[in-house]
């Protein structure tokens, strides 16, 4: 019932703030309650950021993602993305990204001039980059 109360709330604006102990009592329960469904419901891979302030007058701030239209391209990406990635991979994946007009030539080449640089390792190339992808599905 709280995920559904709050997921009516997020159809109607991307961002809502709420008081843990003022839901808490609309629907009769204990504020750890809210805790848990706000940490198990709303998590990054279901499209969401949470943010929570604690104190007199905090309060938990729940985000919905927009998502870009390339979303499940950039996902499946992810999901193949090897834990370590040579230059050359690099070099294929930014290609690959600017043929699917995810990156523009100019972005494409200043993300090859970091991921390329002689002191990034093959395991921080795939860090760095499984990061990128992450924010560029994520809409401003």
């Amino acid at each position: 019932m709280i995920e559904k109360y709050l997921k009516e709330l997020l159809s109607q604006a991307a961002e809502i703030e709420i008081r843990r102990s003022e839901i808490a009592e609309h629907f009769g329960v204990v504020p750890s309650q809210i805790n848990y469904v706000i940490k198990t419901r709303f998590t990054l891979p279901k499209g969401f950021e949470v943010e929570s302030k604690r104190g007199g007058g905090g309060y938990i701030r729940i985000v919905r993602i927009q998502y870009s239209d390339a979303h499940d391209f950039l996902m499946d990406i992810l999901n193949k993305m090897p834990e370590k990635m040579t230059v050359s991979m690099a070099q294929d994946l930014m290609q690959l990204m600017f043929n699917e007009k995810i990156v523009t030539e100019h972005e494409g080449n200043l993300l090859l001039a970091t991921l390329s640089h002689p002191v990034v390792t093959d395991l921080q190339r795939a860090i760095l980059l499984t990061s990128m992808i992450h924010r560029l599905d994520k809409m401003d």
